[in-house]
């Protein structure tokens, strides 16, 4: 594993954690999300809407940086669930999770994800939910590594006028 740490997200973290999310997102779904959308993304948007949500009031929302000796290497945003699941109590949700393209596979990934749970475990959350775009085998295959199951529950999202399925992930805390 590559050496970071793993901190809270601050202010000054906005610009690096958007870059990691836009380049994550171009890489992890080249071939599954229309070349279009992908390469419509930019850094500046994604740090505006970052910026806007992390100052909003009332925020619910955690985010965590692993940090290393670049500056921030990847990101973990998680909190109370968008939309609960029936039959569920006490459920958090991973929202995202993205590491630096070059340093996926290192490990961080999987340390952002631990501290994550604990802080949900922390916050008195018993399990933790995601979501995962269907056609991302490699996104799938590491959340099943770290316990998690699908459980049935889909939805779809709409990218460029291409409709894409998502699954529902969870794992006991």
């Amino acid at each position: 594993m590559v050496h970071v740490r793993v901190r809270e997200m601050d202010e000054a973290d906005i610009e690096a954690v958007s870059a990691i999310r836009v380049r994550g997102w171009q890489a992890a779904y080249a071939g599954i999300v229309p070349r279009s959308y992908l390469d419509a993304m930019t850094v500046e948007e994604d740090a505006e809407r970052r910026r806007h949500r992390f100052f909003r009031p009332g925020r619910k929302t955690r985010d965590l940086v692993a940090v290393g000796g670049r500056g921030p290497v990847g990101w973990v945003c998680f909190g109370p669930p968008r939309d609960g699941i029936p039959g569920v109590a006490r459920v958090g949700e991973v929202y995202a999770l993205y590491v630096a393209p070059d340093l996926v596979g290192t490990g961080i990934g999987r340390g952002l994800l631990d501290e994550a749970h604990a802080a949900m475990q922390g916050q008195g959350f018993e399990t933790s939910a995601l979501w995962v775009l269907q056609d991302n085998g490699r996104a799938r295959r590491f959340y099943q590594r770290a316990g998690y199951q699908a459980d049935g529950g889909t939805q779809d999202d709409v990218y460029d006028d291409v409709t894409l399925s998502e699954l529902r992930y969870r794992r006991v805390l």
